[in-house]
């Protein structure tokens, strides 16, 4: 999934040199601009709970190879996470931390000290996603559902991601077993997706 203004490219903030100390303030308006906060829904093989669907949350940070320095600060500055290109052929690189523990134990805290302008909306509800996957809460197919509905609500209310929520929903067999009649038929007979959002 992409976020907003991922590329980097007309950053227009003065970027610290790389053995600069970063700055919290500094930090936080650099992902306001260049940052995203996201949970991935993907199908993997060997989930067999769910349909195989699996959810993934990430902090991600994006910039030009050119000044891929300025990740490589942020990622000493948290001390966890890795760098790497956007894509095979992108000049764009990616700074991520996707495991949970970092997330809970480094990334939350320093977002929940440093408030965000622009991505305040959207971290707010990663940061209830990480707690939840943190307590396995996505097991049970009411937490797993009310997991990807909080995904889904982020980044522009899921408009870039390539299935619909009622997809994901339709293709959890467990939810829609275990779900009260009326949700159950609201999934099976939603062509379109549209659960409201």
């Amino acid at each position: 999934m992409s976020c907003d203004n991922p590329s980097g490219a007309d950053n227009q903030q003065e970027t610290p040199q790389p053995s600069a100390q970063l700055d919290p303030s500094w930090i936080v308006g650099f992902v306001d601009g260049e940052g995203c906060f996201s949970v991935s829904v993907h199908k993997n093989t060997f989930m067999h709970r769910h349909g195989g669907w699996q959810l993934q949350a990430a902090f991600h940070v994006y910039q030009h190879r050119d000044s891929g320095h300025v990740l490589h600060a942020l990622r000493a500055h948290f001390g966890c996470g890795y760098i790497r290109p956007k894509g095979p052929n992108s000049d764009v690189l990616t700074y991520s931390v996707t495991k949970l523990r970092d997330l809970e134990e480094t990334i939350l805290p320093f977002f929940e000290e440093n408030d965000l302008l622009v991505k305040t909306r959207d971290f707010r509800k990663f940061a209830e996603v990480v707690k939840a996957l943190k307590r396995k809460e996505h097991l049970s197919a009411d937490g797993f559902e009310r997991i990807v509905r909080l995904a889904y609500a982020m980044n522009g209310n899921g408009r870039q991601r390539s299935r619909t929520l009622g997809e994901i929903l339709e293709g959890s067999s467990e939810t829609v077993r275990q779900a009260p009649p009326a949700l159950a038929v609201k999934i099976q007979s939603d062509p379109h997706g549209d659960m409201g959002n």
